[in-house]
């Protein structure tokens, strides 16, 4: 009854309210833009591979990726001898390990640090020099000739005083070899260590404008990962989250918080024993950084294990499974990022993302398509669980684990679409009031 009925709007208050309220908070509306952009949108690799300096070379990349294959032959060769180590479904077996070995084939490293810092150690400035050299030449040709890593840079030396101008001359020697290369590969990134205090990250963006300077690039064009490896990165003696003051120091550059396990571990005197990814302290470092990191456009990366699958078969599988299990719990908690340090690690790498992808795959695509369509299901969901649905099936698409076709066929979703739902304007999170 009266459902036809016209309705008399009323109002009580003056436009000038809305007005004189939406001058006040101008300055906000600013700041939230400024401080909280949201995600980029650019792909995010699964993991970052950390080679010293003087062992990367030309043929780094596709060594990683035979010394994964051959690992995968000797130790578990087939699907199903693969999935009974790693306690894969009989319906992911085949999926899984087809993709990881066609990924181990293509594409076996998406993102590769080369290393000056504690995988390099001290060693004479002549000797450094010719390595960040060589590292500039190498990394320059990878891009021309296309067997380059999605993203490629080096982790120099900290800013602490005992090596902070060995770690400029490197990063400088590095950044001037790629200039007189052609220029700065798109998928360069660099990796600031030990950082304790905003100010070495303030220090860093002065360096890089410095650079940017000198060679007539666009102010901003050089970004940064901040790696937290400190317990007074997390908590400053004021009592404030310390890395939260990084992410606003770095002025817009900071790309990403890498999480040091056993540096930081160590720092809070966690016996070596204990040292690993999923410690109540690692979990408590990384619940920071992600909560500090959230909406600024900054990625969060896991941590990396010592664990290396070498050795008897036994051996291989005991530590493909813990491989595998810490990399499904990071991935759980949102931590789409990690470190490997062994070729042996890529097969447990890929088929713990894999499978983390292709197990949700029906079920994400089938809420974000009922969304779409606004047809009702059995969960009531809403922009931002969509914005979550469309990014889950985007990092699916982004390592391989899942097809665009099928995607689109799920979802009736082309890519654009799903980026749409991914990266919705500010207000429309928020205008369900939620």
């Amino acid at each position: 009854m009266g459902q036809g009925r016209q309705e008399k709007v009323a109002t009580s208050l003056a436009g000038a309210v809305s007005e004189e309220i939406s001058a006040s908070l101008a300055p906000v509306d600013a700041e939230l833009e400024r401080r909280y952009p949201g995600d980029p949108g650019t792909r995010q690799p699964v993991h970052t591979v950390y080679v010293p300096g003087d062992a990367f070379t030309a043929g780094t990349i596709r060594s990683w990726g035979d010394q994964a294959l051959a690992a995968l032959d000797e130790h578990a060769p087939g699907a199903a001898a693969f999935a009974a180590v790693l306690g894969l479904p009989d319906d992911l077996a085949e999926p899984v390990h087809s993709r990881v070995r066609a990924k181990l084939e293509r594409e076996p490293v998406e993102d590769l640090r080369v290393d000056f810092e504690d995988g390099y150690g001290p060693r004479p400035d002549a000797e450094e020099d010719e390595a960040a050299a060589r590292a500039a030449r190498l990394i320059a040709e990878a891009y021309a000739e296309g067997t380059a890593a999605p993203y490629m840079g080096i982790r120099m030396k900290c800013m602490e005083a005992a090596v902070r101008d060995r770690g400029i001359r490197t990063l400088d020697i590095f950044l001037t070899g790629l200039i007189a290369a052609g220029g700065l590969p798109g998928g360069l990134v660099l990796t600031l260590p030990k950082v304790t205090y905003p100010e070495q990250v303030t220090a860093m963006v002065r360096l890089l404008e410095a650079f940017e300077k000198t060679h007539g690039l666009e102010p901003g064009r050089i970004g940064f990962e901040i790696q937290i490896e400190t317990s007074q990165s997390i908590l400053a003696t004021d009592g404030t989250a310390t890395v939260a003051r990084m992410i606003q120091a770095a002025e817009g550059r900071a790309t990403g918080l890498h999480y040091g396990t056993f540096d930081y571990s160590a720092c809070l005197g966690v016996s070596a024993a204990h040292q690993a990814s999923d410690h109540p302290a690692a979990d408590h470092a990384k619940a920071v950084m992600q909560v500090a990191a959230a909406g600024t456009g900054v990625r969060v990366s896991d941590g990396s294990t010592n664990v290396l699958p070498v050795g008897p078969t036994a051996k291989v599988h005991d530590a493909w499974r813990l491989h595998y299990g810490l990399t499904r719990r990071a991935l759980a908690r949102a931590y789409y990022q990690g470190w490997d340090m062994h070729p042996g690690h890529l097969p447990t790498r890929y088929a713990a993302v894999f499978a983390f992808y292709r197990e949700g795959l029906e079920q994400a695509a089938a809420r974000l398509a009922r969304y779409a369509d606004r047809v009702g299901g059995d969960v009531m969901d809403e922009p931002a669980t969509a914005k979550a649905l469309s990014g889950y099936l985007l990092r699916g698409l982004d390592c391989g684990a899942l097809d665009n076709g099928e995607v689109a066929r799920l979802t009736g979703l082309t890519r654009a679409g799903l980026e749409g739902f991914a990266m919705p304007r500010r207000g429309d999170l928020t205008a369900s009031g939620k």
